[in-house]
């Protein structure tokens, strides 16, 4: 683990627990008197959605609900939210619901703050300011959007989703109440926790760089840093202990909240720290076959470790060391621990072992990898260098045998 660097990005405070959604009137009435609510149409419908409102309103607030949050979330949606509300006047708005509606509303609040186009925003440190008070509240446990400086949507001129990063849409809270994912099903507490494990593990495993002073002033994602390490660690052992017990029974409130934790600490882990080739790899994958994000980052993640530990064995044997999955002397044997382990765990959670399941066609892997090697925040964040026959040879890899290992040879 790394100890001479670190950064932390972090919301102004972050309140974890059974029923902590009950603070959410109070929390807002601190940040202004009238909320935009972004969610979907399927918890705005929900007891908990009603509940939720009239805590704010009885906090004497005017409130607007805005439930169109789309799967993937279209550029169009978030310019149809902002157009709308743009009126109202928020001055304060709050993400409720999984990674789209978190999203939603940090980009919502960017562009009824600073206006102009979201493309204008596209990339790295491009946000000029501080946008509206953000309160997210995940109703899942995966994407860790509720403490990143990040959102990704769909916009329909690009191949791939793009991304806007920017430690001014960190939300200014996060409320994390466990009990608000017991509905989640079982298929999408897998692909979510998975999602989250892969956060955690490629920022623990990302390339180090010296710990220049202007780094972080200029970049979002700095690379394996102190701070970062020691949340992913924390993630992961929370992940791998509870994880399948979330997946098996939805109602273990023990595991729901273990999972809910380490999707968090993963979120800001990578906040900073970044993540990798799996990650790069999935917009393109995802693009063309419409597949889950989770999904798809959970297929690819073992076979980027696979590629990674050839050069980078080192940060992989640090977390089987302490997941106590080896107790080799030997960098190489105690990463090949951990790789098979993360194969065990996600095939009892059901995650397919290959893109085969996503009914992929091989012949577009070279657009794919020169498509994934546009991602260049996630490229210069792997371990061992990337180009596009690089990637290509990780999606050879991810197909079943023989095949995969044929062509990777």
């Amino acid at each position: 683990m790394r100890l001479d660097y670190g950064i932390l990005r972090a919301p102004a405070r972050i309140l974890f627990g059974n029923g902590q959604r009950a603070a959410l009137g109070r929390v807002a009435a601190e940040l202004g008197q009238r909320v935009l609510v972004c969610t979907d149409a399927r918890f705005a419908a929900t007891p908990q959605m009603q509940a939720i409102r009239d805590d704010l309103e009885r906090q004497g607030l005017a409130v607007a609900v805005f439930d169109g949050t789309q799967p993937e979330l279209p550029l169009s949606g978030i310019v149809n939210c902002a157009t709308r509300f743009r009126d109202f006047d928020p001055q304060v708005v709050v993400g409720l619901g999984g990674g789209s509606c978190l999203d939603l509303a940090k980009l919502a609040a960017l562009l009824l703050t600073h206006g102009g186009q979201l493309p204008d925003y596209y990339g790295e440190m491009k946000v000029p300011g501080p946008v509206l008070p953000v309160i997210a509240v995940p109703t899942t446990s995966g994407t860790g959007s509720e403490a990143t400086p990040v959102a990704v949507l769909g916009d329909p001129s690009r191949a791939i989703k793009v991304g806007i990063s920017s430690p001014h849409l960190i939300p200014h809270t996060a409320i994390c109440d466990p009990e608000l994912t017991l509905t989640c099903p079982a298929g999408l507490t897998a692909i979510s926790g998975a999602d989250a494990l892969a956060h955690a593990v490629e920022c623990f495993a990302a390339v180090e760089r010296p710990g220049d002073p202007a780094m972080a002033l200029t970049r979002v994602f700095v690379g394996k840093n102190a701070l970062g390490d020691h949340l992913a660690l924390s993630a992961i052992r929370l992940l791998f202990d509870h994880l399948p017990r979330a997946v098996e029974d939805g109602g273990d409130l023990e595991a729901r909240s273990a999972v809910m934790l380490g999707a968090t600490m993963a979120g800001l882990a990578f906040g900073s720290g970044g993540t990798a080739a799996a990650h790069a790899l999935q917009y393109p994958v995802g693009a063309e076959t419409g597949s889950a994000h989770g999904l798809g980052i959970a297929i690819l993640l073992p076979h980027t470790i696979d590629f990674n530990l050839v050069q980078a064995p080192g940060a992989y044997a640090d977390l089987a060391r302490a997941l106590g999955l080896s107790d080799a002397a030997d960098d190489m044997a105690a990463a090949r621990a951990f790789a098979a382990a993360l194969r065990d765990l996600f095939a009892r959670i059901g995650i397919p072992a290959g893109l085969d399941a996503l009914n992929v066609d091989p012949a577009g892997f070279g657009r794919m990898a020169e498509l994934a090697m546009g991602a260049t925040r996630l490229v210069e964040n792997n371990p061992r260098p990337l180009d596009a026959a690089a990637m290509r040879g990780i999606l050879d890899m991810a197909m079943p045998e023989p095949r995969g290992k044929a062509a990777h040879a």
